[in-house]
């Protein structure tokens, strides 16, 4: 079975996405029945050595007993990996930085059993990688620092990798990954890859394991019947928010998307009360459409006050854009790209929460609904129940809940 085995290495910065995209991998090849293991350097590194890895100097080049340290745990994974595909796996995946060309060629010197292909994963976009930190720095060791110190202690880390980093160029099989919006960049396979075609489509597919979308609680503009705003959830809202906190506590929720308004993270903070440890990260990808001359009003007011805009809008509820403002069809590309960031951010999630509005909430439903355009502004949201969304390559399944306060 000598070719049916292979090592996956992944490649690229802190908080670029890689271990989210290896462990898209063992889920989907572990369906098809390829048992796959991750050999995650950080995870080893944590157990050896605990709180002294959040300091910065540890990570420098010039620390001769961290730069020993760093290679000793390469190597151990190194050949755990191997051990793992001698006996009963057939696809090893060694999730570390390796962004220096030493590095990469060492693992190709030692590991010359089973073919080997490279994933680099790449994002520069500032606002990911600053909500990645922030997920970053949640981790325990980094719980002896404040947030403000933790989030310097892991720019600083991520400075010493930059130093070293040597982008792929030269390796007989490799792909370079645009890790945020599922995109090859750039690919060399010389060799024959065991599963190369499914390890290639899963790369560019989303995958949502557990994505549970909530609409916002009860605010008082929905009482008067006004659109935009950042109105705060009323006893009601409230309330809700505290029934959707007792149905999510038997789940684990370690992260919470929600937009910048008050509404959706007032939603949120309750759920997150409950949870062990459970970050809320705003987007302002997920805010609700802008209104334009119309923030604020009823459609009441809209109606009398401005015929017009409430007969166009009426007409083509999907391509009508609010003077000023925004529509369905302009806010498409940003709520699609906040979904994209939260997939990103989720990272090894089994369950992640969207806290949204109803046109957004739309819009993402429309991503998996495929519904017609004309049919989007009509999809029900109710903010009594939530939907659960989970999506692979031969399931798609979507359910709307309800919950009790």
């Amino acid at each position: 079975m000598r070719n049916n085995k292979l090592y996956i290495v992944m490649v690229g910065l802190p908080a670029r996405g890689k271990s989210t995209i290896a462990y898209k991998l063992k889920d989907n090849l572990t369906k098809y029945g390829i048992r796959t293991g991750i050999f995650n350097n950080g995870d080893l590194r944590r157990r050896l050595t605990g709180v002294e890895t959040s300091r910065p100097e540890f990570y420098s080049p010039d620390n001769r007993h961290g730069v020993e340290l760093r290679e000793k745990i390469a190597v151990t994974n190194m050949g755990r990996a191997a051990d793992y595909l001698t006996r009963t796996g057939y696809v090893a995946i060694l999730d570390a930085t390796n962004v220096s060309a030493k590095r990469r060629e060492k693992i190709i010197r030692s590991i010359t059993d089973h073919p080997i292909i490279f994933i680099e994963c790449i994002n520069e976009d500032e606002k990911i990688l600053k909500a990645s930190i922030q997920r970053k720095i949640s981790n325990p060791e980094f719980s002896h620092l404040t947030k403000e110190n933790a989030i310097k202690s892991f720019r600083q880390r991520m400075a010493y990798y930059e130093m070293l980093y040597t982008p792929i160029e030269t390796e007989r099989n490799y792909i370079k990954l645009d890790s945020l919006n599922n995109k090859i960049l750039a690919e060399e396979i010389t060799d024959k890859i065991p599963y190369w075609d499914r390890i290639r489509d899963f790369l560019v597919t989303d995958t949502v394991k557990n994505l549970f979308l909530l609409r916002h609680g009860e605010t008082h503009f929905n009482l008067e019947n006004r659109i935009g705003g950042d109105s705060e959830l009323t006893e009601n809202g409230l309330a809700q928010a505290k029934g959707l906190a007792r149905y999510f506590q038997r789940k684990k929720i370690p992260v919470i998307f929600t937009s910048e308004k008050r509404r959706t993270i007032q939603t949120a903070v309750p759920i997150k009360a409950l949870q062990k440890r459970c970050t809320i990260i705003p987007l302002e990808e997920f805010n609700e459409i802008e209104s334009g001359i119309c923030e604020c009003m009823s459609y009441e007011e809209i109606r009398d006050q401005m015929p017009h805009v409430f007969q166009a809008r009426k007409k083509d509820k999907y391509n009508y854009v609010y003077p000023s403002g925004e529509g369905y069809v302009s806010m498409k590309h940003r709520v699609d790209m906040g979904l994209k960031k939260a997939l990103y951010l989720s990272s090894d999630s089994q369950s992640i929460i969207i806290v949204g509005h109803r046109a957004v909430n739309r819009m993402i439903l429309s991503h998996f609904l495929y519904r017609r355009e004309e049919d989007v502004p009509y999809i029900y949201v109710p903010q009594d129940r939530f939907y659960h969304v989970v999506v692979t390559q031969d399931k798609k399944l979507l359910q709307l809940k309800p919950y009790t306060l």
